[in-house]
């Protein structure tokens, strides 16, 4: 599962990722879903680009305003699973890893490390959105969509929160750009979460975060490394 960032439609890493050849030559299918509803016609959804519409944060709305829709954490684990095993496509749902950029990074690590019955086997990310409850991104979704704002993320929307309190193994590769602006800005914050990942005692083995200087945010620094992160979930969906 690939999920993309802020203002993406479901055919932006698809097209651009560079993700299919390696993909295809290890005999994983991956899936893209949107990222958020369409059309759901709620007042003041399209007045900002990082919130609403193409912004859905891969979480569970509880704000009534916004609940009926702007479910994409059950959109991505149950949803869209149950929708292609009814069709028929023949994708082995037992083996199942995660990955994003950006928002999706956040996306993926989250639902990762929140899953009660270890759904992912894996999860890797690209300039993720890590410490959301810290950044004015997070700040914004999380008051926006929950009933109580970042009290409620830390519990279940928080990379950092959540990689702080997991005492079982995990598998997570994080890569980002030193030049990325959105990294400078503060958006990002890598370092809270390698910090945290650390702390809890999980080593390198278990979560490895690379940065790379002169790289930004873009889906060149994406492809860059794309066949480095399906090799990673190669190494794990084909245990």
């Amino acid at each position: 599962m690939f999920l993309s960032g802020l203002t993406c439609t479901e055919d932006n890493a698809a097209q651009k990722g560079t993700f299919l050849s390696d993909a295809s030559a290890q005999g994983i299918a991956i899936l893209f879903p949107d990222t958020s509803p369409r059309g759901a016609g709620i007042e003041g959804e399209d007045a900002d680009w990082d919130f609403g519409t193409g912004a859905g944060f891969y979480l569970n709305a509880t704000k009534p305003k916004y609940s009926k829709y702007y479910n994409m954490a059950t959109h991505v684990t149950l949803e869209l699973p149950l929708v292609i095993e009814a069709a028929g496509i023949p994708i082995d749902f037992k083996r199942q890893s995660i990955f994003g950029h950006s928002m999706g990074g956040h996306g993926a690590l989250t639902l990762y490390l929140a899953s009660k019955t270890n759904q992912y086997r894996s999860a890797s990310a690209f300039s993720p959105i890590v410490n959301p409850t810290k950044c004015s991104w997070g700040k914004k979704a999380f008051n926006g969509y929950l009933k109580n704002g970042v009290d409620e993320a830390k519990e279940l929307y928080d990379a950092t929160e959540l990689i702080s309190r997991c005492k079982d193994p995990v598998h997570i590769l994080v890569d980002y750009g030193t030049a990325d602006s959105f990294y400078q800005q503060g958006q990002l914050l890598p370092e809270n979460f390698l910090k945290a990942a650390r702390d809890a005692g999980h080593d390198e083995f278990q979560v490895r975060v690379r940065s790379h200087d002169g790289y930004d945010h873009s889906y060149y620094f994406i492809s860059t490394f794309a066949s480095d992160h399906i090799h990673f979930h190669a190494n794990f969906l084909k245990a």
